[in-house]
């Protein structure tokens, strides 16, 4: 019935540190999610949880649009992922006049919580062709 998406874009947290996070909550309540986030000692659980948070309170408007009830309990996390963002190049002086390039990585994350019904519907059908 209802499903609604946050991002966050250039978050200073590198990907591969944001996906262990992610992984933690994917296909998760979402309020299972945020007690979840709340306790992990990740860093980038912190961004995370007030992504989760963002989203669910998209949802609520979503659903205050359209007129229909929506209780939190309902939503879980349908789909959640870390693309990676633009990286900062600084260099740090060395010895003998040499230069150490250090990468600083930043993250896209994005988080899309659904109702059941709607999760349901958008799943593809699978058959079972070709086997006999």
């Amino acid at each position: 019935m209802v499903e609604s998406i946050a991002r966050v874009r250039h978050i200073r947290v590198t990907p591969t540190k944001a996906r262990r996070v992610v992984n933690m909550i994917r296909g998760k309540q979402a309020t299972e999610a945020l007690a979840i986030l709340k306790f992990a000692p990740q860093g980038a659980s912190e961004p995370v949880y007030k992504l989760v948070a963002s989203a669910m309170a998209n949802a609520r408007v979503k659903a205050d649009a359209s007129n229909s009830f929506l209780d939190d309990q309902d939503l879980f996390v349908s789909s959640a992922y870390v693309d990676e963002g633009a990286t900062l190049k600084r260099f740090q002086p060395r010895a003998q006049g040499r230069a150490f390039q250090i990468l600083k990585r930043t993250s896209h994350i994005t988080i899309v919580l659904a109702t059941p019904d709607e999760a349901d519907a958008a799943a593809p059908a699978k058959t079972k062709a070709g086997k006999k």
